[in-house]
């Protein structure tokens, strides 16, 4: 088996190597690529991505102009061979440790889809109330309307088996990824499991991009991608 790891990067020039660095260092037992996508980034990432490039670290794509996470992961995907895809996003909120966890399920074949949890016991860093309130109400929305029973829809840790991740034809360019894929997944009925991860959320200070207007992307595209594609 081999594992692609798919890293969408804007403005991550403060910790995308130390990101790299820590994948490379997972025990796997699987051959591992990284394939890292710059997002048009304004603070030095790219250069940087070159240099970890340029050392046989990972491939690196770079966009022209800033399109999306989910952008980057659809141009990421194009260039990956894994028979597992994995995404990472490149702002140490998520820990590579947690790796061995995420596969498990799909290694032994009870799942086609894993996510990670936050809100499954994993240690977590204490933050925004408003951020894990948003987070649960999509949550809810996600399981009435697609009949499942998720705790964390938005969590940035989706792994699937690639053959069933290239076969959607995904559309959003940023954020409405999450609930896109989301959707598709639950759509087809395909075995998804949850496993608890550790979380260690930044402030927007720190550089956390994600913001309230995203929630209506979220919303638009469940109840889109519930009632047509």
């Amino acid at each position: 088996m081999k594992l692609s790891i798919l890293i969408p990067v804007y403005n991550e020039a403060r910790t995308v190597e130390t990101l790299v660095q820590s994948v490379l260092r997972v025990k796997l037992p699987c051959e591992r690529e990284l394939v890292a996508v710059d997002d048009a980034s304004t603070d030095g990432s790219w250069k940087i991505l070159e240099r970890l490039q340029a050392a046989g670290q990972l491939k690196a794509v770079r966009h022209e102009r800033n399109q999306g996470k989910g952008a980057a992961i659809r141009t990421a995907l194009a260039s990956a061979t894994g028979d597992v895809i994995l995404i990472q996003d490149a702002d140490l909120e998520y820990d590579p440790q947690d790796y061995p966890v995420l596969l498990a399920p799909i290694i032994d074949d009870r799942a086609d889809v894993v996510y990670g949890s936050r809100f499954l016991g994993g240690p977590h860093r204490v933050l925004l109330f408003w951020h894990y309130l948003g987070n649960v109400l999509f949550t809810l929305l996600t399981n009435v309307l697609y009949n499942v029973n998720l705790t964390d829809m938005g969590v940035g840790y989706k792994v699937f088996r690639a053959s069933v991740l290239k076969s959607f034809s995904l559309k959003s360019d940023r954020f409405g990824f999450e609930p896109e894929v989301t959707a598709k997944v639950c759509k087809k009925h395909l075995r998804l499991y949850e496993v608890p991860i550790s979380y260690s959320g930044r402030t927007y200070a720190e550089g956390k991009k994600i913001t309230w207007r995203d929630g209506f992307t979220y919303g638009w595209c469940l109840l889109k991608f519930r009632l047509c594609d």
